[in-house]
């Protein structure tokens, strides 16, 4: 590469690399939108809806597992993923739609939430889990999200447009995004715009279905009060770890009145004679409240990062790796942060950890790739975002960090190749705008 080209790769690096305000990337565009009638199979009516079943249960293979990574992927406790998985089948077969392929993940995610896939993968925070006190609240929890796939609410809001345009714009919102996940160039593929907010009328129906899916499976429907009493406590205290949760998952005094006037009314006798199984709940769940201490200084280090403080952030981050060493998302967040704060040894160090601690799990490749950038590493950095795009492929980002690896190695003619295959699913945003420089400049446009 000469000098000049040198010059001008390196000044790209440090611009994207210490942006604040990256562009997330979609990958959903592609999304073929067959309009038709289909019946409703709660209500029984007749609806427009712009996806079938085939296609609900494709958008979600492709998109979940990238929102399952980008939430710090499934816990490695195996008997609590049993757990939560035996309970969410329990509820999931008694809803209207028992064949549809539910998948129920407990995920590393320090902050409050839980949200389903059209196709029925569910994922669960340890974040919401530690909030919750009983089976039959964690029963209630998943009744509620089987109750937006039962509902078909994501082709619902497809049909009325609300995330059609959001789609086909290429415009995308990532559950949990802050500055370090901004920094670190993972990005979105349209796994947000999926999961964007659900309406008043929508939350409603999936609390009513909660409510009924979990007493059908023979709990207390006391849970369901207690999931609602614990949400609207939350909802008022305006906590960065609950702010995807409300804003996906709008919670009001109303919900929560309405659940105590079911259970006293139309589910009295259950709420006398069905088990909340607390007990079995806590045994299943203790050794994630062994570390509630790490979850709690993940979620004041996320805070401080939404406030873009990343000094305070990193001392946060730090309580909770020294408290849990190997801690997947306390690792990765300090390779975050770090990247923020421009320590590239530190965050190459933290990302490689993580790396060692999970090497199933392919957010840390990722991370590792770009502090390997950051380090102006760009072989490793390549090897990296390869071994990236084999374990979790799809993601636009990671070959337009494939072609910026080549071209830091002054491998010009592959690089122009992904920059080319870049710009055939994305044209828009500083990515594009680098990659469409470079073909020009080296003659291939």
């Amino acid at each position: 590469m000469d000098k000049s080209r040198h010059i001008q790769h390196n000044n790209f690096l440090n611009k994207f690399l210490s942006r604040r305000n990256f562009l997330y990337l979609t990958g959903a565009a592609g999304i073929s939108l067959a309009t038709g009638c289909a019946v409703n199979p709660v209500t029984g009516r007749q609806e427009l809806m712009l996806m079938s079943e085939s296609q609900e249960i494709n958008i979600d293979r492709q998109n979940s597992p990238h929102q399952i990574s980008a939430d710090y992927g499934v816990v490695r406790d195996t008997n609590l993923n049993n757990y939560v998985s035996h309970v969410g089948q329990t509820v999931a077969r008694k809803s209207h739609r028992p064949d549809m392929p539910y998948s129920f993940h407990t995920l590393n995610a320090p902050y409050v939430n839980s949200y389903a896939f059209p196709g029925g993968t569910i994922g669960i925070t340890r974040g919401i889990l530690l909030d919750l006190d009983s089976e039959a609240e964690l029963a209630a929890l998943i009744g509620h999200e089987a109750g937006h796939v039962a509902s078909r609410h994501t082709s619902q809001r497809m049909s009325r447009g609300l995330l059609a345009s959001v789609v086909l714009a290429g415009v995308s919102a990532s559950a949990g995004s802050n500055l370090g996940d901004l920094v670190s160039g993972l990005g979105g593929i349209g796994a947000g715009a999926l999961l964007a907010g659900y309406s008043r009328n929508q939350e409603r129906e999936a609390d009513s279905l909660g409510l009924e899916y979990m007493a059908r499976a023979d709990y207390n429907p006391e849970g369901f009060v207690g999931l609602m009493n614990m949400l609207n406590e939350m909802s008022g205290k305006n906590e960065n770890s609950m702010a995807v949760l409300f804003s996906t998952h709008p919670m009001s005094s109303e919900r929560y009145k309405t659940a105590l006037r079911d259970v006293e009314t139309r589910y009295q006798a259950q709420k006398k004679t069905k088990p909340i199984f607390r007990e079995r709940f806590m045994d299943n769940t203790a050794n994630l409240r062994r570390i509630a201490p790490t979850i709690k200084a993940l979620q004041d280090g996320d805070k401080a990062m939404a406030q873009k403080e990343p000094q305070k952030a990193r001392e946060q981050y730090q309580r909770a790796v020294r408290a849990t060493p190997n801690d997947y998302a306390a690792n990765l967040k300090m390779a975050k942060c770090n990247m923020v704060l421009e320590n590239h040894q530190e965050a190459n160090r933290f990302a490689l950890k993580a790396k060692e601690v999970y090497p199933q799990e392919p957010q840390a490749i990722h991370i590792s790739g770009m502090t390997y950038l950051q380090l102006k590493k760009f072989d490793q950095a390549l090897q990296e975002f390869n071994t990236y795009e084999k374990t979790l492929p799809g993601n636009p980002n990671t070959v337009f960090f494939q072609g910026f690896s080549l071209e830091g190695s002054g491998r010009r003619e592959p690089a122009a190749q992904k920059y080319y295959d870049y710009l055939q699913m994305v044209s828009q945003g500083d990515y594009a705008q680098h990659a469409h420089t470079r073909l020009q400049e080296w003659g291939y446009i």
